[in-house]
């Protein structure tokens, strides 16, 4: 089935593109994916595309409108005849699972077949990331998109994991964020390619500005460029995605042994959850023995090790 679907895929099938994504972000058939999506013997891309999509991750505070300027930014991508894809990443709903807000309703509907737009339920404490971010964005890449936009849920100082899927990291603040600035300059403001004043129209932007530019300089990190963009007066969006192209990207193409490695780890994952949700005595007595102390950590690890070795 999973083969089929590939096979779709590198024909252009929408269909099985979105089947895959949902599949993915579900967990289910990790390891073929994987398998499918490893370089071919030639030592080009999955499916011999070689196809590298540049992966721009949109992050702040919520409501700082992260989702309204990739709206915005989407016709200047397509202007240049590029085809572009957004992964919103949305609170999980406890009810269904799946995401609450569905940041695609602020972005437009597009019948465009150069955009694809896709909301993700993102997993509490995943940095305000959906999980399994890297199948996803390969699978992006090799149905043909050139750009990627990833959106966190409203992230703080901690949320820095997003700068492993990424080739730049855009900051959003707004202007009167005050102290949310130096909350958020020990962390991922450190981490950003670019800082966004977004909301530009509003009063205290110059000095919402100037307070991100001193907290780039007390925290000694690189000189990232300083933009103001207004999505109201519709002002700063050709200049900020022109400097997002220049950007020296981040991310390096994985080599074929790390997929490998990577693909044989979350086959195992899912065989060893099998093996979880199943009442066997033999690791019921193991874990019970390594409770009350008798067993080490190191040993009990190696024989659980031990055991489902042998079950899988």
């Amino acid at each position: 089935m999973i083969a089929a679907l590939f096979d779709r895929l590198r024909q252009g099938d929408r269909n099985a593109l979105a089947r895959l994504v949902s599949q993915a972000a579900r967990g289910e058939h990790l390891g073929e994916m994987q398998a499918a999506l490893l370089p071919s013997p030639s030592g080009r891309g999955a499916g011999g595309e070689g196809n590298c999509a540049r992966v721009v991750a949109f992050t702040g505070s919520g409501g700082v409108g992260k989702s309204t300027l990739i709206g915005k930014l989407i016709p200047l991508v397509r202007e240049q005849n590029l085809k572009v894809a957004v992964l919103a990443c949305d609170p999980q709903s406890p009810l269904t699972g799946g995401a609450l807000l569905g940041d695609r309703f602020r972005m437009g509907n597009s019948t465009d077949d150069g955009v694809f737009i896709r909301s993700l339920a993102a997993v509490s404490g995943h940095g305000g990331l959906a999980e399994h971010l890297d199948v996803i964005i390969r699978l992006l890449e090799t149905f043909g998109f050139d750009v990627i936009f990833l959106e966190t849920v409203g992230s703080g100082q901690g949320d820095v994991d997003v700068r492993k899927y990424s080739d730049v990291v855009a900051l959003l603040v707004q202007p009167e964020s005050g102290d949310d600035v130096q909350w958020e300059k020990a962390g991922i403001l450190e981490c950003a390619d670019v800082v966004i004043v977004h909301k530009s129209d509003l009063p205290g932007a110059d000095q919402t500005a100037a307070q991100v530019r001193a907290a780039l300089d007390l925290s000694m990190a690189h000189a990232a460029p300083v933009l103001r963009v207004s999505t109201k007066a519709n002002t700063g969006h050709a200049e900020l995605w022109q400097t997002i192209q220049v950007l020296p990207a981040r991310r390096q193409q994985p080599t074929a042994a790390r997929l490998l490695f990577q693909a044989a780890l979350d086959s195992l994952g899912q065989r060893f959850d099998a093996v979880e949700r199943t009442r066997d005595a033999e690791l019921e007595h193991l874990a019970d023995a390594w409770r009350r102390g008798e067993s080490s950590t190191p040993d009990a690890i190696n024989s659980l090790l031990r055991i489902l070795t042998q079950r899988i």
